[in-house]
């Protein structure tokens, strides 16, 4: 695993970039308490507001283990398509990807090697028990993902432990601990690992944010 370090905005943190894999790049502490503080009350506002997060029912009748609010298109977890509307739920419009939203996540890209201009944002709320299974990104349009265009993930409140495999399900997983402030982004050849969060650790989220649990936003390019 090669790295390069850059100094982060307001000087609280050195960030550290890692090439984790080819297509892999894990931006460890990229953003500052000061821009986190600012991230949790956008997403709380989001989450507890119109058409705000829920917790979503797939297709076989689970339920999942996160609060989910969409942004520029809703995924659908019953078709597993994206939707203009919250069709499964209560057929609210979604709004779109604020724009200082999806410059932020263009500019994690590109500092990851990736040029991107992302139209999908997904919020997720992980309490104390949530989890997310192992799974693929492939909802997206064909063309984005044969461009291998990334996903963009930034975490938010106490650290996950992320599940990170290969290309098909049964290849190993390894286990990532993404903490507050870590931006993580898997694209080009890496496009369609799986991935998911087995735990969230209690108690680790910087005490500045005054949050018990985390926030997961993923950006996307439809």
């Amino acid at each position: 695993m090669g790295g390069s370090s850059w100094r982060a905005f307001d000087n609280e943190y050195v960030a550290t970039a890692s090439a984790y894999a080819p297509g892999v790049v894990w931006l460890r502490k990229y953003l500052t308490v000061t821009e986190q503080q600012a991230l949790v009350a956008r997403c709380r506002a989001i989450m507890d507001g119109p058409a705000g997060g829920y917790v979503p029912t797939v297709r076989g009748g689970g339920r999942m283990r996160v609060r989910m609010v969409c942004l520029g298109r809703h995924w659908n977890p019953l078709t597993y398509r994206y939707e203009p509307t919250r069709a499964d739920h209560d057929n609210a419009p979604v709004p779109p990807v604020p724009d200082d939203f999806a410059a932020l996540a263009a500019r994690i890209a590109a500092d990851a090697g990736f040029t991107f201009r992302p139209d999908i944002c997904l919020i997720n709320w992980y309490g104390p028990e949530g989890r997310m299974g192992l799974h693929q990104d492939k909802d997206e349009s064909r063309a984005s993902l044969e461009a291998g265009l990334p996903v963009v993930s930034i975490s938010i409140g106490d650290t996950a432990r992320f599940l990170f495999g290969g290309l098909r399900r049964r290849d190993p997983v390894e286990p990532i601990l993404l903490e507050s402030g870590d931006g993580f982004v898997f694209g080009g050849p890496a496009r369609l690992r799986y991935h998911g969060v087995s735990r969230i650790v209690p108690g680790t989220a910087p005490p500045e944010l005054g949050i018990e649990g985390r926030f997961n936003l993923t950006f996307r390019q439809y």
